[in-house]
Parts: structure tokens; C-alpha cells; sequence
């Protein structure tokens, strides 16, 4: 994709639109300003003739009381200006970073799979706080600078038409080698921005690590891997500064070349006795005029190639679409849901899609699971129970074959129902550093706190409830602030509250303790009653309770049944599993 005026223009339509008031606002400031810029050479033009003239001290003080108004009404406006220009930046740029994360939140996992959270941080945040100028003056600027110019152009002529014709043309062949200079660095700067993200994402991922990091000893490699980041970050912004600095020292040079040819043009009509002294100034007065806006263009150069690359990595990110589609339908029925894999194959973005290729992370998975059923998962590490799972979710797409939920296929189901009528707990909580009540609810306003605290008792978290200094207000610390156990209690009061008709226990109790887990049995089997439910596990009392059982190995199914039947038959594999002991056999 290229930086184009079509990419400007179709941000600016998007973005502006709907702050048209103040748009409109800072145009009209804009207009007023323009005039009184024109307005106050020709008063001082006149007061210079006047002194020189001798005309009357009350005429001359009543000339410099109007420049002194002009003047400080031309500050006044320029404040307000400023003002609506910064208002129209920020809210541009902060519908633009919602509309950026809110499209990031519906890509799929493949998606995310691929790229860091620092490096989407820089996407969302960095690239659109280089369009804040852009949105704020770049569209009004250019409008307001040419009416600068216009206005100065004309008012040369007026002083002589020879002088207008060679200052005018000046200003065009220095305006028009600006904007071909425009569009230079733009490339380069993309370069740095990607470099940046680079940078953000190697350090959101290792600072997440640090423990890791430190008790492995890897402090020296990271800090290699850091230098190696900045050093490419350096060269690609060093590069990108040079080319724009280029540009500005040629725009300042033209500048300065036309200070001098209006100094000489204005002695030489002078001395021929063609104009007076304050034509001189009138001259010399618009060509600072007229290089004004052409000054504002060459700062803007290099808001403008930052903007163009920003620009161009924020419609990438807006072009890339999520694989997973949402154009379904229907909705899922209430109560538990029946679950039906028919022929499921699948493999990650990038691997080979053919059934017989061993890098398939599941071959022919049937399965069937009647309303209210329980199914035990089961298989070492690796070899599919998690990704299984996720494809009830579509966070992924099967490569073949077809899942159904209540007997609907799921591309058929719209997403948003989907995943309200399925829960999941896994062994990795996410808690937010937000209030308690946010965490519980997942920012869901609609559920009562008097719901919330019923469910907290039932799952005997109230004396821990009891220990906040503000309840449901307390802000956890980021992270969280509690420990694995507790975290993954939350999480349980988060599935009680979304009342899914089909939950996913991935490992869920893997990280609590014996006691807690006892304690968890209870209100684990009030919300598995009158839901379907699908169990990961590698404890035998997590087992206990499951009607089926399936066993993976290398994503094939090893052995599907009843959980009785497979363990009254000493021949099976779940059978030979009870008597070595899954803890053993399956980590």
C-alpha cells in the first residue's frame, strides 16, 4: 500500500466527520485570522507613509492603535484556535485508537499467535499519537496557508504587477519543491515505526519473563537482544531524520534566496522613484507572508512522513481481516448443549492441510455428546485435548469436517452467542487491574452485586470477600495481587455468573492445592448439573465424575466411550490409566 492523498483524505473523511462544529469553528477563526494577517501591513504600510509624509499626530495615533488592536485581537483568535485544533486531535485520535483496538480484539488467534502484545501496544497507541498534528492542523493549515497566499499574491500586484509576478513565482517553484519533498522520508519512517514495535514487543515479552530470565541466568542474552533491537532502531531513525532534515535545510535556503530577492526588488523600484518607502515595506512584509505558510509546510514535512507512515501501517492492521468469519445466524438454544464433531481435522496457520500429513494437530476427531453429558479429556501434553476445545470457540477453524452445538453448525451460530453459552476456565487466569466486581463480571454491568455475592459464598470465597478494604470496589493490584489459588476461584465465579450450557474445564484445579481443590468439589458439581461439560484433567477425582471418557494420542482419538464401561474393561487404556496412576502416566 502506498502513502497516497487518497489514504489522507479517506482518514481525514472518517475522523473529521463527525467533529464537523468544531471543524467548521476553527475554519471560520481561521478566515478571521487570514484577514487581519493581510490587514496589519497595509496599517503599518500606511502609518510608515504617513510619518514620512507628516501627516497629523492624531492620524498617525490613531493608525497604531488600530495595528495595536489588530495585533492583540490576531493573538486572541490565535489562542482559541489552538485551543479547537488540540480538541479536534485528541478526540480524532482517540476514536481512531478505539476503533484500532476493538478491530484487533476480533481478529483471530492466528492473528494474535503471530505477534506480540508490545508490538500491537505500538500499533494502536504510537502510531496514532503520530497522527495527532495531522488531524488537528494539516487539513485546516493548508486551507487557511493558501488563503494566506492568495491574499499576499494579490496585495502584490497591487503594490506593481512586476514585483507580484516575480515574488509569486518564487513562492510557487519553492511551494512546489516542498511538496515534492513530501513524500521522501516516508518509507523510512515506516521503517522506524516497525522498528519501534520490534522494540516494544521484545520488551513486553521479556518483562513479563523477568522471573524467568533471572533464574535461568539470561540477563546477559536479553540485554544482547536489547542492544540489537536499539542499534536497528537507531540506524533506521537516524536515516529517516537525515532525509527530513535534508528537506528542511533546501526549504530554508529558498526561503532565505527570497528574503533577498524582496529586498532587492523593493530597492530597486524605490531608488527609480516607482514606489514609496512603504511600498518597500509592503513588499518585504508579504514575501514574509508568503513564506509563512510555505515556513508551516516545511515543519509539517516531518509530522507529515511520520503521518504517512502511520498512516500506512494503521490501514494495514485495518486491512488485515480475521479469518475466523461472523456471519452466522442463528443463536444457540437455552439449557445444555449437545456437542457433534464430525471428521475434524486441523492444523495450524502455515501447516500442511492434508489428513494424512503427520504435522495435523487433530485427525479425525468423532464425537458426540448428548445434553447434560460430562466428557473426560485425557492425553499427554501436546497431544490435542487444548486445541480441541478452542475449536468449540472458533478461535480457530477446522481444516475439515464439521462441529455442531444444540445441532447447529457453528459458522451458522453468530459469534457473540457462542461465546456467551460457553464458559471456560483454564489453569492461566487473567486477572485485570480493575475492582473486583470488574474482574467478576468481565465489566459487565448487568449482573447485581447481590448475584455476585451469592455466588461468592457458594463457592467459599467469603471470608477472603470479607478481607477487601472496599469489597466489590477494591482495585486489585496489576496482575491481580492473589495467588494462583484464589485466581483460579475467581475464574469460577466468573463461569458461575455467565451460566454457559456448556463449560470447558481445561486443568482448571491443576494448580490448587488438595484442600482447596476438596473444597471446590461441591460447587464444581452444582455447576456441572444440567450443563454439558468437557474436563482436561490428570487427577483421578477430577475423573471420577465424567460420563465419558476420550483419550488423544498425537491428535487421533486413542479410545472414546462410557467412563464405566472403559474402566470395567482391563484391556483399555483408561483402565491401564487408573491402575498406573494419570498424575504418572499423563504428564
Amino acid at each position: 500500500m502506498k502513502g497516497s492523498s487518497t489514504s489522507y483524505r479517506a482518514v481525514l473523511a472518517v475522523y473529521l466527520r463527525p467533529l464537523w462544529p468544531a471543524v467548521t469553528g476553527l475554519l471560520v477563526l481561521l478566515l478571521l485570522g487570514t484577514g487581519l494577517k493581510l490587514l496589519n501591513p497595509q496599517i503599518l504600510a500606511l502609518f510608515i507613509d504617513g510619518v514620512v509624509g507628516g501627516h497629523s499626530p492624531a492620524a498617525l495615533t490613531r493608525l497604531a492603535l488600530l495595528f495595536l488592536g489588530v495585533a492583540v485581537l490576531t493573538q486572541i483568535l490565535s489562542v482559541v484556535e489552538t485551543y479547537l485544533a488540540t480538541h479536534i486531535g485528541l478526540a480524532a485520535t482517540n476514536q481512531l485508537r478505539a476503533d484500532l483496538a476493538l478491530h484487533c480484539l476480533q481478529l483471530d488467534m492466528g492473528f494474535h499467535n503471530s505477534r506480540t502484545p508490545g508490538e500491537l501496544i505500538e500499533r494502536v497507541d504510537g502510531d496514532v499519537g503520530e497522527l495527532s498534528n495531522f488531524f488537528a492542523r494539516f487539513a485546516v493549515d493548508l486551507l487557511g496557508n493558501g488563503l494566506l497566499l492568495v491574499g499576499a499574491f494579490a496585495a502584490l500586484f497591487r503594490v506593481d504587477w512586476r514585483v507580484g509576478l516575480a515574488l509569486s513565482l518564487f513562492a510557487l517553484v519553492t511551494l512546489l519543491l516542498i511538496t515534492r519533498l513530501r513524500s521522501v522520508a516516508v518509507s523510512r519512517f515506516r521503517e522506524a515505526r516497525q522498528a519501534g514495535a520490534a522494540l516494544f514487543g521484545f520488551l513486553e515479552e521479556r518483562l513479563l519473563g523477568t522471573e524467568d530470565v533471572r533464574s535461568s541466568g539470561a540477563t546477559a542474552y536479553v540485554m544482547g537482544r536489547f542492544y540489537e533491537h536499539t542499534r536497528l532502531l537507531f540506524r533506521k531513525d537516524l536515516s529517516a531524520q537525515m532525509v527530513a532534515t535534508t528537506a528542511f535545510g533546501i526549504s530554508n535556503v529558498m526561503l532565505m534566496l527570497g528574503s533577498v530577492l524582496a529586498l532587492g526588488l523593493g530597492a530597486y523600484f524605490f531608488l527609480s522613484g516607482l514606489i514609496t518607502i512603504g511600498a518597500v515595506y509592503l513588499i518585504y512584509r508579504y514575501m514574509e507572508l508568503l513564506t509563512e505558510p510555505i515556513e508551516r509546510i516545511n515543519r509539517q514535512i516531518q509530522d507529515l512522513q511520520r503521518a504517512g507512515a502511520a498512516i500506512i501501517r494503521i490501514q494495514d492492521l485495518l486491512n488485515t481481516h480475521s479469518q475466523i468469519r461472523d456471519e452466522g445466524q442463528q443463536t444457540l438454544p437455552d439449557g445444555p448443549l449437545a456437542i457433534n464433531f464430525e471428521g475434524i481435522n486441523f492444523a495450524y496457520a502455515g501447516q500442511p492441510q492434508n489428513g494424512s500429513d503427520l504435522r495435523l494437530v487433530l485427525r479425525d476427531i468423532v464425537l458426540s455428546l448428548s445434553p447434560g453429558t460430562t466428557l473426560g479429556l485425557l492425553g499427554r501434553t501436546g497431544s490435542g485435548k487444548t486445541t480441541l476445545t478452542r475449536l468449540l470457540f472458533r478461535f480457530y477453524e477446522p481444516s475439515q469436517g464439521t462441529i455442531r452445538l444444540g445441532g447447529v453448525a457453528l459458522p451458522q451460530v453468530r459469534l457473540d452467542s457462542l461465546r456467551r453459552r460457553v464458559g471456560l476456565v483454564t489453569q492461566e487466569i487473567q486477572l485485570f487491574h480493575a475492582t473486583v466486581r470488574e474482574n467478576l463480571t468481565l465489566f459487565d454491568p448487568a449482573i447485581s452485586d447481590e448475584r455476585i455475592l451469592a455466588v461468592i459464598e457458594q463457592l467459599g470465597l467469603w471470608g477472603w470477600f470479607q478481607s477487601l478494604p472496599d469489597g466489590l470496589e477494591t482495585t486489585l493490584a496489576p496482575g491481580g495481587g492473589l495467588s494462583a489459588g484464589e485466581g483460579q476461584l475467581l475464574a469460577f465465579v466468573r463461569v458461575f455468573l455467565k451460566d454457559p450450557g456448556l463449560i470447558i474445564l481445561d486443568e482448571a484445579s491443576s494448580r490448587l492445592d488438595p484442600a482447596t481443590e476438596q473444597h471446590l468439589e461441591t460447587a464444581i458439581g452444582q455447576l456441572l448439573a444440567g450443563r454439558t461439560a468437557i474436563i482436561i484433567a490428570h487427577r483421578l477425582a477430577t475423573v471420577q465424575r465424567v460420563d465419558q471418557i476420550m483419550i488423544l494420542e498425537n491428535g487421533r482419538c486413542l479410545e472414546y466411550g462410557p467412563r464405566a464401561q472403559l474402566a470395567a474393561n482391563l484391556d483399555s487404556r483408561f483402565a491401564q490409566l487408573l491402575k498406573t496412576g494419570l498424575e504418572d502416566t499423563l504428564l
